[in-house]
């Protein structure tokens, strides 16, 4: 299914609105107005995000997976602060922040040594121990690896703590997406992080993984997540004391045969069912939702609809309510990795507030942001969701400060 997708052009930074007529009421929608700050402007390859309270002051801050540095953003002025440099030789290539034993300060996972050519001696993950000062060094304790270590993520265990997951982008030695599964492992941690951390296995059924969404099902419950990957987007919970996953498209089947998904987001949709954002393929020019057939069984696929075919290099997604409009929004970003000359930027795709609607689309970044990742929470604490993004080609860090009128009104 491919949705109508209205777009206008205009300054970079304000996307436009087109007001959808149904019967005889009309419902003006607010105008996405985003204005940028940005927080670094000398950004190595800004591989990985995350946004967490890191120094406890009650604030959500900015940290960052650079090429080689490893750095948090204090809020609200932002001020840089370094945790750990060139922990391997090779890039570090992802991050992941969380609160996991409640005291209010985030603990911090890395990913690094990122070669995705070298399916048997590459990657490497470390925990950083955070130093009294948390201004200063952190401690990095290395843990066993998978190689090609691409995405860390923090998620509920079912016993009342949280597991670091650690998901690779190829199985160990394949080679051109053949040979052994990719294997998603859970860590715990250990009363003293500096001594061995004990893993299991959670799936190993997929074949080139590039990236996962957490969905948090609540304090002390086993969060479920979502997969994207060469073969479709799967969701993975514990069910029966078991992992149980199972998919709601597959390639071949609800999208293109060979394609799969590098990108993938959980959503709400309008009455507050849920949606799947993707981008596909990986590293892919389509933006796509998924929603759940209507009156069709839990274990049916999900009906795949296309909201752009325009996108150079698909690198960053996030869905959330931007606008206020109790439905959420997709962005997504793109880098042209490779293509030089290629525009580069950030779109907001706004769902219909009716059924056979036009999706319409705006223009949030035009050409300054080389997008690698995305994250969004509420940074000013206005109310109202903010976005962060990190650059490549760009090398820059831009957070996104949400300024939208709200007016939603019906004559």
């Amino acid at each position: 299914m491919r949705f109508r997708v209205l777009e206008r052009a205009g300054p970079w930074v304000v996307g436009w609105a087109i007001a959808a007529q149904v019967a005889t009421a009309v419902w003006a929608e607010p105008v996405p107005v985003f204005r940028p700050r940005v927080l670094d402007a000398q950004v190595g390859i800004g591989y990985g995000l995350a946004v967490a309270d890191v120094d406890g002051d009650g604030r959500k801050d900015v940290v960052l997976a650079d090429q080689h540095v490893i750095a948090w953003y204090q809020a609200p002025e932002w001020k840089k602060h370094v945790m750990a440099e060139k922990l391997t030789e090779l890039d570090h290539v992802c991050v992941a922040a969380w609160d996991i034993d409640g005291d209010g300060k985030a603990e911090v996972a890395v990913g690094a040594g990122w070669n995705p050519g070298d399916t048997v001696g590459s990657g490497a993950l470390f925990y950083l121990v955070p130093p009294v000062d948390r201004t200063q060094r952190w401690e990095p304790v290395r843990l066993a690896h998978d190689p090609t270590i691409h995405r860390v993520r923090w998620a509920g265990n079912g016993r009342g703590g949280y597991d670091l997951l650690s998901l690779p982008l190829h199985g160990r030695g394949n080679r051109n997406g053949a040979g052994d599964g990719v294997r998603l492992l859970a860590y715990q941690r250990p009363a003293d992080p500096k001594s061995a951390w004990t893993s299991r296995l959670v799936v190993d059924r997929w074949h080139l993984t590039h990236n996962f969404d957490v969905e948090r099902t609540g304090e002390g419950g086993a969060d479920a997540f979502w997969v994207a990957s060469r073969e479709g987007v799967f969701r993975v919970a514990w069910q029966g004391g078991v992992w149980a996953d199972m998919p709601i498209a597959l390639a071949g089947e609800r999208m293109p045969e060979f394609v799969g998904a590098g990108e993938v987001k959980l959503g709400r949709a309008a009455g507050g069912g849920q949606m799947v954002a993707t981008i596909e393929p990986m590293h892919g020019n389509q933006v796509v939702v998924y929603q759940p057939e209507p009156g069709a069984g839990a274990a049916a696929l999900w009906r795949r609809s296309v909201l752009d075919d325009t996108l150079v290099d698909g690198h960053g997604l996030a869905c959330a309510d931007f606008l206020g409009l109790g439905r959420d929004q997709v962005a997504a970003g793109w880098r042209a990795m490779n293509r030089p000359g290629t525009r580069v930027g950030i779109r907001l795709y706004v769902p219909p507030s009716v059924a056979g609607g036009a999706w319409t689309r705006h223009v949030l970044d035009d050409n300054a942001m080389a997008t690698e990742d995305l994250q969004v929470w509420d940074a000013d604490d206005d109310g109202d969701l903010d976005l962060v993004a990190a650059g490549r080609a760009t090398k820059n860090l831009i957070l996104y400060v949400n300024e939208t009128p709200r007016r939603l009104t019906q004559p």
